[in-house]
């Protein structure tokens, strides 16, 4: 009976593992991208008792046993360089001038959430310069008006969808813009961000919808979303940020492929996962906040905050700019086949959206 149970959870966990490579857009396919790390630890407490309970020698039972393991080490591979073993992406700045580093705070507040004073004290103790606020509606906006008071510019775009995005920044905002990338009802905020220094940065706020059921079928419209943005960056030749819940794991093709798009990178790479979602269930989580930045900045700090009530843990990074940064910290490229598969995502959730809007 034992050695049922262990087969079945087994060839679950193989399939769980061996969907996401397929190169299919479904919700049901791009969902498994999310649980490396659980899938992993299952996959390992099976096979340890498999070899201790049934101690195989028939080749079927090896055969199990090594696919098994086989699929262990490929979820090890894919998490691999969000692990402290890896290389840093990103290095450690050592003697850091207050006049090029600026600081950003992204909170996805959840729009049911009610808990706005706790998120007011991580912001008074962590002092960013720039707040990004995710699924602020009207409530969360009349909750967060008091920030105008220190932070000068702003960006507001509540709205009732859980897909608002809220802007705040000590820093002068030059020309930011709303804007509507696949779908009409999901913004994102461009803009530039000028240091103390004087240095212009281009900025990107992000919160595409995840490929889940009730909120889109497929992943389309998120990979285009950031694929998009990750193609503009790639032409940017100025310092550039890219941040917000993209709803999207670290560790999935599709981050992986913004990255070799866009040339930037992530500063977790070499420092650990820092799971973000979910805040309430320890053993469901995993890093759907990113920053992702151009080879111009080494890192500062970068932290997960507190909880105050949401499903998302706040996150803080603080980035310093360095002019020898770039010729040390290489940029990553993409290859003819990621480049023509990024335009063909593009081409497909442009399609879909006009499919949509004509509904």
């Amino acid at each position: 009976m034992l050695e049922i149970i262990l087969i079945s959870i087994g060839v679950l966990m193989i399939v769980a593992t061996a969907l996401p490579m397929v190169r299919s857009d479904a919700w049901w396919i791009r969902v498994f991208d999310f649980p490396r790390l659980q899938i992993t630890f299952l996959a390992a407490l099976v096979l340890v008792a498999y070899l201790f309970v049934v101690r195989p020698t028939e080749l079927g039972e090896l055969a199990f046993a090594a696919i098994l393991a086989a699929g262990l080490a490929y979820q090890a591979y894919m998490m691999f360089p969000y692990t402290r073993l890896s290389g840093k992406q990103v290095q450690q700045s050592i003697n850091p001038q207050p006049d090029s580093t600026f600081s950003l705070l992204f909170a996805n507040v959840l729009m049911t959430n009610r808990d706005s004073e706790h998120l007011k004290e991580i912001i008074k103790e962590s002092d960013p310069d720039i707040i990004l606020t995710a699924e602020p509606d009207e409530w969360w906006a009349g909750q967060l008006a008091y920030l105008g008071d220190t932070y000068t510019y702003s960006v507001k775009q509540p709205q009732d969808n859980t897909y608002g995005l809220i802007l705040y920044s000590k820093l002068e905002l030059i020309d930011p813009q709303v804007r509507f990338l696949i779908r009409d009802d999901i913004p994102s905020i461009h803009g530039k961000v000028r240091m103390r220094s004087g240095l212009e940065v281009e900025i990107r706020c992000l919160h595409p919808r995840p490929p889940f059921p009730t909120e889109d079928e497929t992943s389309t419209g998120r990979d285009a979303e950031l694929l998009l943005v990750g193609k503009e960056m790639k032409n940017q030749d100025s310092p550039a940020v890219v941040f917000g819940d993209l709803n999207d794991v670290a560790w999935s093709r599709t981050n992986y492929l913004f990255q070799d798009i866009s040339g930037l990178l992530d500063p977790r790479i070499g420092r650990g996962f820092y799971h973000t979602f979910h805040a309430k269930y320890p053993f469901i989580r995993f890093p759907l906040d990113h920053f992702f930045h151009s080879n111009h900045f080494r890192l500062v700090d970068f932290r997960r905050l507190s909880y105050f009530g949401s499903d998302h843990f706040p996150v803080y990074i603080n980035l310093s700019y360095e002019p020898d940064a770039e010729y040390v910290q290489q940029e990553l490229q993409a290859d003819t086949s990621q480049l023509t598969e990024a335009r063909e995502k593009i081409a497909e959730a442009v399609t879909a959206a006009a499919n949509y809007a004509h509904l």
